[in-house]
């Protein structure tokens, strides 16, 4: 069991939360992981900006790998963390994260994974890195080992080298922690296609992880898909080429050697969409092209867009457990997430005993809707109770 999934039972005040983001009930116990990338993208973090009572894991995205080493990834990163660290004074169960890489900034992994050196000199300064910021771990985002990914440098052995990277992060954080005081933590995001099972050795791999973030999103991509279709389902939809899902990653993985008990779903606060989609089945897996400007999808997003323009309705997918936008004369489809999927994903995560929730990225929905949804679902059994199963 992972150190951070022991139940904390507490009693909690609302004061002081941003007045930003909507309330959740107080819950009970976080019993589950709910995992949020905050990705500043140039901004200065302000207090309140993050709601961290509803968040046992922050993801700091990103730092840099750069001649082999991690290094911050922009100015404003010192402050920032400062800023999110300085959170737990009155939220002690958050524990503050480094994110490593991510899709633009994988092309410095293969290199430092290569050798026994090259790995060391990538250890210490990660060491170094959650010292400095006095953090309490580090995630790692490589995308992908042994594979292009952003047109990255790639080898075969990373297979077995991003094991090793990875078993060396582990040991010397646990050093790193024994010498601080403040246990520390390894977790990584992964790929949610066969893929990438296929190109690591997930079993060993798991060995040295707390987490395993399961990029359970991104199934279909507008830039590179012509098939209009869910992004982020549930579940499998028998008319879906690619045959992705969540139930299948979470399979595949388990299959592979991880144990439930380290694996969170990862769900987007952000849309994919399609325009002049063939018309049948509302657009579902019809031919189209990427979207070029989509609307606000954010849970208010939709609200305002379905009241203001009649053309557009919500559906909903039983097979997949998806909802979508559909635009009846413009024919645009969009892939979206809402409370209601949300609430049912959270309800298969407890369901199937994993670790918890994961989600990119916190300020892509303001109204603090989707986050809640979690919450009710995964923390609080009384609030489930009170407030209804989702639709």
């Amino acid at each position: 069991m992972i150190r951070l999934l022991a139940i904390l039972v507490f009693a909690a005040s609302w004061a002081g939360v941003a007045s930003t983001r909507s309330p959740a009930p107080v819950p009970v116990a976080r019993d589950r992981a709910i995992v949020g990338y905050v990705f500043a993208n140039g901004r200065t973090l302000a207090a309140g900006d993050v709601d961290v009572e509803k968040l046992t894991h922050v993801n700091y995205a990103f730092a840099n790998v750069i001649d082999g080493l991690v290094v911050e990834g922009a100015p404003q990163d010192t402050d920032n963390l400062r800023a999110l660290t300085e959170l737990r004074r009155a939220h002690p169960h958050v524990k503050i994260l480094v994110s490593v890489g991510g899709w633009t900034w994988s092309k410095g992994f293969s290199d430092a994974a290569l050798t026994e050196e090259s790995r060391r000199r990538f250890v210490d300064s990660a060491v170094r890195f959650v010292r400095r910021h006095a953090l309490d771990g580090v995630d790692i985002d490589w995308e992908y080992p042994a594979l292009p990914g952003d047109q990255n440098p790639h080898r075969p052995e990373d297979t077995t080298n991003f094991t090793a990277l990875m078993a060396d992060l582990r040991t010397a954080l646990d050093a790193e922690g024994r010498q601080s005081g403040r246990s520390q933590l390894v977790t990584m995001a992964a790929g949610a296609f066969p893929n990438f099972i296929a190109h690591t050795d997930m079993g060993a791999v798991a060995r040295s992880v707390d987490l395993v973030n399961l990029m359970t999103y991104d199934f279909r991509v507008q830039s590179v898909d012509r098939i209009a279709g869910h992004h982020a389902n549930l579940r499998m939809h028998p008319d879906d080429d690619k045959q992705l899902s969540i139930e299948r990653a979470v399979a595949d993985f388990r299959a592979a050697g991880v144990p439930s008990s380290k694996l969170t779903v990862g769900v987007p606060f952000y849309s994919r969409g399609w325009e002049q989609v063939r018309p049948e089945r509302n657009g579902l897996y019809q031919p189209g092209v990427p979207l070029a400007s989509r609307p606000d999808t954010t849970p208010p997003g939709i609200e305002a867009l379905l009241a203001s323009d009649a053309g557009w309705m919500r559906g909903w997918d039983d097979v997949a457990q998806a909802p979508y936008l559909w635009h009846r004369t413009r024919h645009v489809f969009i892939s979206i997430e809402d409370p209601k999927s949300l609430g049912l994903k959270a309800r298969y995560v407890r369901e199937q005993g994993l670790a918890g929730m994961m989600f990119w990225q916190y300020f892509d929905d303001a109204s603090g809707q989707l986050l809640d949804a979690m919450v009710r679902e995964l923390w609080d059994e009384t609030a489930r109770e009170r407030m209804g199963r989702p639709d």
